[in-house]
């Protein structure tokens, strides 16, 4: 039976750099994805430099986050709530969510979704 663990090193996986009107300063590392053969789970890590944010959105698929680094604002329908270094995030389907780096820091988390989601 062939060993199918998958090791790889985030600094050597290839960044994308998200830039738009809804998304300001923020990098994704496919960390485990579809070509390390999962088929269940995907996970990312995401860097937000200071004063970046994601989309204010929402969608179907529930995620998990863990904050590797820095603190995070994390705007929902409910308000506003801060996520500091070694806390963690669960951020139910179709909940209106967005993270924001309002300092002086880069922030890094770790966001997993379910395949069904967006890798």
């Amino acid at each position: 039976m062939k060993d199918n663990v998958v090791i790889a090193n985030s600094r050597e996986i290839e960044p994308h750099v998200l830039d738009s009107d809804e998304v300001k300063g923020v990098t994704k590392r496919v960390l485990i994805g579809r070509s390390s053969g999962a088929t269940n789970f995907f996970m990312r890590l995401f860097s937000l430099e200071p004063g970046g944010y994601s989309p204010l959105h929402r969608h179907s698929w529930e995620h998990e986050v863990f904050i590797v680094s820095g603190e995070v604002t994390v705007v929902t329908e409910e308000g506003v709530k801060i996520a500091k270094e070694g806390a963690s995030v669960f951020v139910p389907g179709n909940a209106l969510h967005q993270f924001r780096n309002e300092t002086s820091q880069s922030v890094e988390f770790i966001c997993v979704v379910p395949s069904s989601g967006e890798e």
